[in-house]
């Protein structure tokens, strides 16, 4: 079903700089970047896959059967997402917020032109039907000029500041109202999110993902582009892959600023590693997390590999835990999605009352935001982020709009949480300043 051709070579990292400027010109672009980060247990160190040659877009209803006969019907590589707002077809609960963005539920395309870079080499794999364009398309990205100035002067931006959908005052008031919640016992944890947005704004999501790349530099960097719709993604978060018979999914709970010198970041990290609160935070999650897991795994098989761990990125350090598991004999790739999500680290504990009560105290609809970006190759193995640390776009309304938040727990403080907000904020803020 498709040609593969490949190409050494000489310079890795420019060539990824001009075949995302390449990539451009497509309707739809899925950009997977993984910035060289040695954590991430990928074969590739970028993907692009671009022009749709089909497509899957639809609302809540039914959408796992859907995504379920249109993997098993194209037996090839797809791309797309998963909004949180799959809860609705999984479980017995309803998305009532505001939406401005008006994203799909699911959407997920069959790329005519896939392009897997390596460390060394450079895979194109294409649909039958474009194969001829394999060598020109290759000749074509190197031939790129990168003019970062130009892709600067195209952007027309209204000046319409971002904004915060709630007040300071009214965050502190509903995350005590999350405690009281925890405190009479309805809940262990959950995570309380709050949308910052701008109306009637223009951006070049290319130059404004390129800015928050940088910042950033995460393990599952991700641009994409369906239509009018983008997603522009610095999450460090995986939330779950399968590699044959084996998945593995990596929560992310507990976080901690970066510090200017590096004698006070290694004291950061050292507290966050012993610090009572996050461990709890992360601990609640990793053991949500094992019984999703269960319900598809081999008995016995799921185990925790790492609990805690720090990792440090370019912003800030985070507890990092991985699970992983072996599935049972015929258990299926959107089987193991249904059993999973949306992932425990966006929910909390136990996560259908949770989920419940993150509706009635946010204020807007997540859609995108918590959901997940990523793809599934032809043998039905896939590999999917956590949608955080993002920015999302619709371009048609001009509506740009990120998400943060955090675990509430009981040894919460909610001016505290606020604070931890305005750091996982800030690299949004600064990339759509840019």
């Amino acid at each position: 079903m498709r040609t593969t051709t490949e190409f050494l070579l000489e310079d890795p990292a420019a060539f990824k700089k001009k075949l995302f400027q390449w990539s451009s010109q497509f309707y739809e672009i899925a950009w997977l970047d993984s910035n060289n980060y040695p954590q991430t247990s990928s074969n590739y160190e970028a993907i692009l896959a671009v022009e749709a040659f089909t497509a899957l877009k639809t609302d809540h209803h039914g959408a796992f059967e859907q995504l379920k006969e249109y993997q098993e019907t194209t037996k090839d590589w797809i791309f797309g997402y998963l909004s949180y707002d799959l809860k609705n077809d999984l479980e017995n609960l309803s998305s009532k917020n505001i939406d401005e963005l008006e994203f799909p539920d699911l959407y997920f395309f069959q790329p005519q032109k896939l392009i897997l870079v390596g460390k060394e080499k450079v895979e194109f794999r294409y649909l039958k039907m474009v194969d001829d364009e394999i060598n020109s398309d290759f000749d074509e990205i190197l031939q790129q000029e990168l003019d970062l100035k130009n892709i600067a002067s195209e952007e027309i931006i209204t000046a319409k500041p971002i904004q915060a959908r709630i007040s300071k005052e009214q965050y502190l008031s509903k995350v005590s109202e999350m405690l009281e919640h925890i405190h009479r016992g309805d809940i262990y944890e959950a995570n309380f999110c709050q949308e910052y947005f701008a109306e009637e704004r223009t951006i070049n999501p290319a130059k404004v993902f390129k800015d928050l790349n940088e910042i950033s530099c995460p393990p599952f960097a991700t641009f994409l582009k369906l239509e009018d719709y983008y997603l522009l993604s610095a999450s460090p978060e995986r939330y779950i892959t399968k590699k044959g018979n084996k998945v593995i999914s990596q929560p992310i709970k507990g976080t901690a600023r970066r510090a200017d010198t590096e004698e006070e970041d290694i004291k950061i990290k050292e507290m966050l590693a012993k610090d009572p609160k996050e461990i709890s935070e992360n601990v609640m999650i990793v053991d949500l997390v094992r019984n999703d897991i269960s319900r598809v795994a081999k008995r016995g098989s799921v185990q925790v590999d790492e609990l805690c761990k720090v990792y440090s990125f370019k912003q800030v350090h985070q507890l990092v835990s991985t699970i992983s598991a072996d599935l049972e004999i015929g258990c299926t790739p959107i089987e193991v999605l249904k059993a999973t999500f949306p992932m425990g680290s966006m929910t909390g504990a136990p996560k259908i009352s949770a989920m419940k009560i993150i509706e009635e105290l946010e204020v807007s609809k997540r859609g995108l935001y918590s959901g997940a970006v990523g793809y599934f190759t032809p043998d039905g193995d896939f590999d999917f982020n956590v949608v955080i640390r993002s920015i999302l776009y619709n371009a048609g309304k001009q509506y740009v709009s990120f998400s943060v938040g955090g675990a509430i727990t009981s040894r919460s403080i909610p001016e505290q949480e606020y604070e931890e907000c305005q750091l996982k904020a800030k690299a949004m803020l600064e990339a759509l300043r840019s």
